[in-house]
C-alpha cells in the first residue's frame, strides 16, 4: 500500500478536525451529505479519511454540509 503524502494527510486532518469542532460523527456526516445529494456509506467515508484519498469536490461537499463557512490556514 502506498504511503500517504503530506498533502493527503493535511486534507484528511483538516476534514477530521472540522468534523470534531462541529461535533459531527461519520454517521451524521452521511445524513448531511444525503441532504445535499451526495450518497456515501459510513464505511466509505471512514476509508477515505483514513487513506487521505478523496477529491477536492468531496472535501468541499463535506465542509459545506457541516456548515463550515470559513477556514484559516
Amino acid at each position: 500500500m502506498a504511503e500517504r503524502n503530506t498533502w493527503e494527510e493535511k486534507a484528511a486532518n483538516l476534514l477530521k478536525s472540522q468534523l470534531k469542532l462541529k461535533g459531527v460523527t461519520y454517521s451524521q456526516l452521511v445524513e448531511k451529505l444525503e441532504a445535499v445529494g451526495v450518497h456515501e456509506k459510513e464505511a466509505n467515508i471512514r476509508n477515505k479519511l483514513s487513506r487521505g484519498k478523496f477529491s477536492a469536490a468531496f472535501l468541499l461537499q463535506c465542509l459545506s454540509s457541516i456548515g463550515v463557512v470559513e477556514l484559516r490556514f
